[in-house]
């Protein structure tokens, strides 16, 4: 077996060769658009009948409201100011540790005033806290 001395003026080459790749990518498209169809035939099946059940919530989130007057609420009770918020926050959190807050707040509160509520029931040590909102 005779080698042939690559000549000096034969660069390697550099590029890729696509065309293998976009094969390859075809096939596959070609094997998707089958067997998608085929995917989404059902079954009929007889399921069992069982009652409806609720889950079992232990601890109800506490609703804290802003209202459009910058009124805030706890529970759908009235709250003086931000300190004595906090201390009932507090006293809720020793009684349940997992306690979690609902904070609903009308849209037309500056961002400021929600800020500030945020931090008092941070600084309750309340770590659980999620903003209502309204589908459109």
């Amino acid at each position: 077996m005779a080698f042939k001395p690559q000549s000096e003026d034969q660069d390697a080459m550099s590029e890729i060769n696509v065309t293998p790749l976009v094969d390859v990518m075809l096939v596959l498209v070609i094997i998707l658009l089958v067997t998608a169809p085929l995917v989404t035939q059902s079954v009929n099946v007889a399921l069992p009948k069982t009652t409806e059940t609720t889950p079992e919530i232990k601890h109800q989130p506490l609703q804290l409201s802003i209202d459009s007057k910058q009124q805030i609420t706890l529970n759908k009770q009235a709250v003086a100011d931000l300190a004595s918020l906090e201390t009932t926050l507090k006293a809720t959190l020793g009684k349940n540790p997992e306690a979690a807050v609902h904070l609903y707040v009308d849209q037309s509160v500056p961002y400021n005033k929600v800020a500030e509520v945020m931090a008092t029931v941070q600084h309750a040590g309340i770590s659980k806290l999620a903003f209502v909102t309204v589908e459109q």
